[in-house]
């Protein structure tokens, strides 16, 4: 590769405090997503669940009726978008797939609004405030990048953001960037110290994503409180941070913990190529020896 051969891609990000008013949450995107678009955004990328509050907070089964089908008017309104602005939009949707059975799904619209893609979410937590098991079936689409116009995108969503696996069979089945819509914030009972050790780590893992499959990292984050509907705990803070990484784990913007934030990155694809010849990780792997990944634990 010659050294001034430059692909260049450029990504909006969108970080929102979301309410619980859905039609005003997807207004205000749809307006973000078009001043992006009028700005160069070729690529959009949204936050987790991004139509609504983030319901997994407590466990109540009316709260399935959020969920949507594919397709939908909901996915039909980001279609139009997408086809309106001619820009590729990561979306984050609670999927009904069918009665009783639902999934946190990443659907990725083309330039033309067709649906280039899906992927559903492949590993589901449930911790206080984050009920997810009781909402999320599992994913089964596998680790399968989606082919668009703008490149060949490694999209999973939040909680996979901890699992190098998820990242690295990615990586290896040809993404070209790996993209997080996420959604992880503060409980405001912890420490200082240990909500900034949360958040470094977070960024830390997913850095070290980029930097052990030489490719850039897309995380957008939600930001601002949503309240605990049972009063349980004090809600979730979240905490915005929003980022992109380049190959070698270099910031190439972060956002806030405060404000919503749009903005505009230019990611330089080709440089991926060039930091895997310094890098040779995938080289040098020993696959011959990798085959314990596969268990739950090494006795």
């Amino acid at each position: 590769m010659n050294k001034n051969d430059h692909k260049i891609l450029r990504v909006g990000i969108i970080q929102q405090h979301n309410t619980a008013d859905i039609a005003d949450n997807r207004l205000r995107l749809g307006e973000k997503i078009g001043k992006l678009a009028e700005q160069g955004a070729e690529l959009i990328v949204n936050q987790e669940l991004h139509d609504s509050l983030y319901f997994c907070q407590v466990e109540c089964v009316d709260n399935c009726d959020l969920a949507v089908e594919i397709p939908s008017t909901t996915t039909d309104f980001y279609a139009s978008l997408a086809k309106k602005h001619g820009v590729v939009i990561v979306t984050s949707i609670y999927e009904k797939r069918a009665p009783g059975l639902y999934h946190n799904t990443a659907v990725v619209f083309e330039k033309d609004g067709s649906i280039a893609g899906k992927y559903r979410k492949m590993h589901i937590p449930d911790d206080p405030a984050y009920y997810e098991k009781f909402y999320f079936t599992p994913g089964d689409l596998g680790f399968k990048p989606i082919d668009t116009s703008v490149g060949r995108l490694g999209v999973l969503v939040c909680w996979d953001q901890w699992y190098p696996e998820a990242a690295r069979l990615m990586a290896l089945a040809g993404a070209e960037l790996l993209i997080y819509p996420t959604a992880i914030g503060w409980e405001s009972s912890d420490t200082d110290d240990e909500k900034a050790r949360q958040l470094e780590a977070w960024v830390t893992v997913q850095r070290g994503h980029a930097v052990a499959n030489g490719l850039p990292v897309v995380t957008v984050n939600r930001v601002g409180h949503e309240p605990d509907p049972s009063g349980a705990t004090n809600g979730i803070q979240f905490w915005g941070n929003s980022f992109i990484a380049g190959p070698q784990g270099e910031f190439l913007f972060r956002a806030t913990a405060d404000n919503e934030n749009e903005s505009i990155i230019d990611i330089n694809l080709s440089r991926s190529e060039q930091v895997r010849r310094w890098w040779p990780f995938l080289r040098d792997r020993r696959i011959d020896f990798f085959g314990d990944i596969t268990r739950r634990f090494i006795d």
